[in-house]
């Protein structure tokens, strides 16, 4: 497990190779992705595309950090574990697919 900083949630495995990623590629702290966590007001959507498809299946959502920076989450929970995928500054088709349906009535 990769711990940028002292960690809130003990239960948000990040991988080495994707803790690599996440600083190199999208600057994106652990920190971060834990007050994503803590900070989110829509449901958690299933990823259904085939490319994608895991079993568990692959979650994800969108929130905020504690500083307003929007980050996609995208995570496998396996019983009470959270193993990250990603997490990454969601483009403009990403927060449109969220809004409509993370926040509906039927979701």
């Amino acid at each position: 497990m990769i711990h940028y900083e002292s960690s809130l949630m003990q239960n948000l495995i990040i991988s080495p190779k994707i803790g690599e990623k996440l600083k190199v590629k999208h600057h994106v702290r652990r920190v971060e992705i834990e007050e994503c966590f803590l900070n989110r007001t829509g449901s958690v959507l299933k990823d259904i595309r085939e490319e994608h498809f895991s079993d568990p299946p692959t979650l994800w959502f969108i929130a905020e950090t504690h500083q307003g920076r929007l980050l996609k989450v995208v995570f496998v929970k396996k019983e009470k574990s959270y193993y990250l995928k990603t997490a990454f500054e969601p483009n403009t088709a990403e927060k449109v697919i969220y809004i409509n349906k993370a926040f509906s009535i039927a979701s």
